[in-house]
């Protein structure tokens, strides 16, 4: 019985040996996601007025129309248990009366621990202040493409069987 027991003792010291060596990014993911429009008013603050660059409050803040910042936003908050990694957030979604999603990329570094991404819908990539998202998903991947990350609205999923 203890030839047997050896053989279990080395595949256990050595799968616990590989867990230790998981890639960086491994604990990347999205605790919440919250859609909404926001007035560009909303991004001022007052250190604004007095330097003429806009604070992000330690936000990553990201638009389709860098220029614009009023928009369709979604708040993003963000884990990642290991180093800061460089990643591509691909955000898919469905506006009312058009059956199609569109796609839009936005490049960021993920630091450690959590941070926030506000990624916006700003300027012709959103129809208006009235207007809500169908349903949309989000899709984080390392440079080399790896899926890190995916969220989905409720709405994203057709039911099983229609």
């Amino acid at each position: 019985m203890r030839t047997a027991f050896v053989p279990r003792l080395a595949l256990a010291a050595a799968l616990f040996a590989l867990a230790g060596t998981a890639p960086a990014s491994a604990g990347v993911g999205i605790v919440h996601a919250f859609p909404g429009w926001r007035e560009a008013a909303s991004f001022k603050r007052i250190s604004e007025y007095f330097t003429g660059q806009e604070n992000t409050g330690g936000e990553i803040v990201r638009r389709t129309h860098p220029d614009q910042r009023g928009g369709y936003y979604f708040l993003l908050r963000m884990e990642n248990d290991g180093p800061a990694v460089s990643a591509r957030v691909a955000l898919q979604v469905v506006l009312p009366g058009s059956p199609e999603a569109k796609t839009f990329t936005f490049s960021v570094t993920l630091p450690e621990k959590t941070c926030v991404l506000d990624l916006g819908l700003t300027g012709a990539d959103w129809p208006g202040p009235k207007i809500n998202a169908v349903a949309w998903r989000f899709e984080v991947t390392d440079e080399s493409g790896r899926v890190l990350a995916t969220e989905k609205s409720y709405l994203w999923d057709k039911p099983a069987g229609s």
